[in-house]
């Protein structure tokens, strides 16, 4: 089922071909949900960068958003320049020279293990002493899953992700402010709320020690059917029990169904079924398709068999398993002809590659309301050669 509505009477013809076309008033209407779920629950809303990071459209966030959170330095760099607001980082191991920085641009930063945090010890009472203070966290692993893809899921057995609770016992908390933890990955309400009825049982003598605790991300807040009510109601309950102020990080709720990618048929070969050679590629511009996986749905197309004309559509890459997935159209496939993946904006332009060589999609945003179209973006061979040496 298509999800990014406004785009079924977007004319392909007005971009470049591959292109990422990202529709800025959904993306509008998505912050202006989580900026409502702000508003009624207290908490903070930090736009995740590692699933989307569009920066020409970051005005808008500075509307709606509290900030972001970034997961190293270059995300924290660009969340510090572009976006405003609050800028929160975690990874899952720093290096010296990027936490000097860190220490300078992040209002909290969080540490993936107590050696991590014990050993830079001496480096942040020296940025402190230089008047870098920032609030200092720690990422557990709540040991409850609800993972339903074992690659996404953070509290898979021995996940590098997290602190056990077992960890903890006999640790000085002095200088941790806050606690954060990430085990959704497009999931419900439901999922969340297990999850913190099992963090409430296993951290009851922790939380009350701390000031505030981050959500993480995954919450697929502004996707149909979230129940939004239940979310603020639990965030303020929980606040409420233990004084502290809940952060949350969103990262495909931002841009859910609000971006496409259109691509463009190249050759139609035969070999024992048809196919169609198209100038994107799964492995370079939608890996999630291969990592997940799942098949990515068109514009105008059905499963196979259900229309007339069955096609195999696959990149022009040497992978052999470089394809996009199997269709049917109502018409046979012509070359030349553009076709539009749906809901291509998160993890896809954050994840993409010149594997091959194959060129980068261009970047275009549009507006559904005033058809307002901007190319912000085009790659060349240029970006291909000084990603080498």
């Amino acid at each position: 089922m298509i999800k990014s509505t406004t785009f079924y009477n977007f004319d392909t013809s007005r971009v470049p071909s591959p292109c990422f076309v990202i529709d800025e008033v959904v993306i509008e209407n998505n912050l202006k949900i989580l900026n409502r779920v702000q508003q009624e629950s207290g908490a903070k809303v930090l736009a995740a960068l590692k699933a989307f990071s569009c920066w020409s459209l970051a005005p808008l966030y500075k509307n709606y958003l509290s900030g972001v959170c970034a997961s190293g330095l270059h995300e924290a760099m660009l969340g510090h320049e572009h976006y405003g607001g609050e800028v929160h980082t975690y990874s899952a191991a720093y290096k010296h020279e990027d936490l000097d920085k860190l220490c300078e641009i992040s209002e909290h930063l969080i540490f993936n293990s107590f050696a991590q945090w014990q050993r830079f010890q001496p480096l942040l009472k020296q940025k402190a002493q230089q008047g870098f203070k920032p609030s200092f966290g720690l990422r557990i692993n709540p040991e409850h899953s609800e993972g339903e893809v074992a690659l996404y899921d953070p509290c898979a057995p021995c996940s590098r992700l997290g602190i056990p609770r077992a960890q903890f016992e006999g640790q000085d908390l002095s200088g941790i402010s806050g606690l954060h933890f990430h085990s959704l990955c497009e999931q419900l309400f439901e999922p969340l709320e297990r999850t913190l009825d099992s963090i409430e049982h296993n951290f009851a003598d922790i939380l009350p020690r701390m000031q505030w605790l981050n959500f993480g991300g995954g919450h697929w807040i502004t996707a149909p059917g979230y129940d939004i009510d239940k979310l603020i109601r639990r965030i303020k309950d929980f606040s409420e029990k233990y004084r502290v102020q809940v952060y949350l990080e969103p990262g495909e709720a931002v841009a859910i169904h609000s971006g496409v990618l259109v691509t463009e048929v190249l050759d139609l070969p035969v070999n024992n079924r048809p196919l169609a050679i198209v100038d994107c590629s799964a492995t370079c511009h939608m890996p999630d398709t291969l990592e997940m996986p799942y098949r990515a749905d068109v514009f105008d197309a059905g499963e196979h068999g259900e229309k007339p004309f069955n096609y195999r559509l696959g990149s022009t890459s040497c992978l052999a398993g470089d394809v996009l997935g199997d269709y049917s159209f109502d018409k046979e496939l012509k070359i030349g002809q553009r076709l539009m993946f749906d809901d291509q904006s998160h993890y896809t332009m954050v994840k993409t590659s010149t594997f091959n060589g194959i060129k980068l999609p261009a970047i275009a945003l549009w507006n559904s309301e005033t058809d307002q179209l901007k190319i912000v973006k085009e790659f060349s061979y240029s970006d291909f050669l000084n990603r080498l040496s």
